[in-house]
């Protein structure tokens, strides 16, 4: 198939994709109430869009660092009754972006392809991914992550230091008023990481700290959601924070959430309840490329306490209109305490600042 028919073909698939109603998820929770493992590290083609977020902080001597790769698989309901080995029944996605936060410069790069011949795989039995020479695969306890974009790439091996992190109700994640907007959720928090980061000519020998999520659903977000906005921090004394918010047209929130785990051994999460979370905007940045305004520093009110969120470089803004044809703010950040005790390190993400999200 030539290569301007794909790109038509993959754009009305996308619009099938995000127009069809999705099968409620809440009937399905009743059967896959427990998560299992490993199997539920795999994908499941059956659920309408999933993904896999893998986000983190390196260090390369003095120089700082903040890394992205995500992996997205969506269902195309129309297609799913054709026989042909060439109908687009799942379509992989993949973002990937680096953060200099010395040089205040952000790289990033984008993938798409029809699961099938090699070109783009995934796993229903554990997390096996690829998107031509892009991959994250798991081996025990050990994952590897890599990712050859036009300017920069991505080789890290990352190991696990704590049991998986079950969001939500045992893993199902409440993501607005009705039972059926929600997701299967868990994270992997506190990843070690080594490897090389290459940036231009250089390949930099990098270690840090890791964030692996991995989230998939039927149907997620509310009618008038028209994006969120969400944390996912590596706690400096081994512990790990999440918390996010849906939004309305008017900025409103009209869900929140998150958890917190100690670093204790065999410790619960905590599991925030609907409105114990609040994002409180203090500083706004607009974007150049698309004149979106994000706020770049929040406070965020928790059952543990307030918090200040602020992002180590304001421009950490994707373009993803390539392949998701979303626009969405997703960056390194630090956590810091009412005091402002530096308390931790990880991703800030802010999606429908642009224009509202929809899948």
């Amino acid at each position: 198939m030539h290569a301007p028919d794909f790109c038509t073909s993959r754009r009305q698939l996308l619009s099938t994709t995000l127009t069809l109603p999705f099968w409620p998820l809440a009937s399905r929770a009743a059967a896959h109430s427990e998560l299992q493992f490993p199997r539920d590290l795999g994908s499941h083609p059956d659920y309408a869009i999933e993904w896999w977020y893998l986000t983190g902080r390196l260090l390369a001597r003095e120089r700082e660092f903040g890394f992205q790769l995500t992996f997205f698989r969506s269902r195309v309901p129309a297609t799913q009754s054709m026989t042909s080995a060439f109908a687009a029944k799942q379509l992989i996605f993949a973002h990937a972006a680096a953060t200099d936060v010395a040089g205040k410069k952000l790289w990033a790069d984008q993938r798409i392809a029809r699961e099938g011949f090699e070109i783009a795989q995934t796993s229903q039995s554990d997390t096996d991914l690829k998107l031509r020479d892009w991959s994250l695969r798991r081996d025990g306890t050990r994952y590897r992550a890599k990712a050859v974009a036009r300017d920069f790439s991505i080789d890290l091996v990352l190991n696990e230091t704590q049991a998986i992190l079950l969001q939500g109700e045992r893993g199902l994640s409440r993501k607005g008023p009705q039972p059926e907007q929600s997701s299967y959720y868990y994270s992997l928090p506190q990843l070690n990481v080594k490897g090389t980061l290459g940036l231009g000519r250089e390949n930099l020998p990098v270690q840090g700290t890791a964030w692996l999520d991995h989230e998939w659903s039927q149907s997620l977000l509310d009618p008038l959601a028209v994006g969120w906005d969400w944390i996912g921090m590596n706690l400096l004394d081994g512990g790990a924070l999440t918390a996010f918010q849906l939004r309305d047209k008017d900025r409103q929130a009209i869900w929140d959430g998150g958890s917190f785990r100690s670093r204790a051994k065999g410790a619960k999460a905590q599991v925030f309840a609907r409105g114990e979370v609040q994002f409180i905007p203090i500083r706004k940045w607009t974007s150049p490329l698309t004149k979106a305004i994000y706020p770049v520093e929040w406070l965020v009110q928790t059952p543990l306490g307030r918090y200040r969120i602020k992002a180590v470089i304001d421009d950490q803004e994707l373009d993803s209109r390539a392949s998701t044809s979303a626009v969405y703010w997703e960056g390194l950040s630090e956590l810091f305490d009412s005091a402002d005790r530096l308390l931790g390190r990880g991703y800030l993400e802010m999606t429908g600042y642009a224009g509202a999200l929809r899948f």
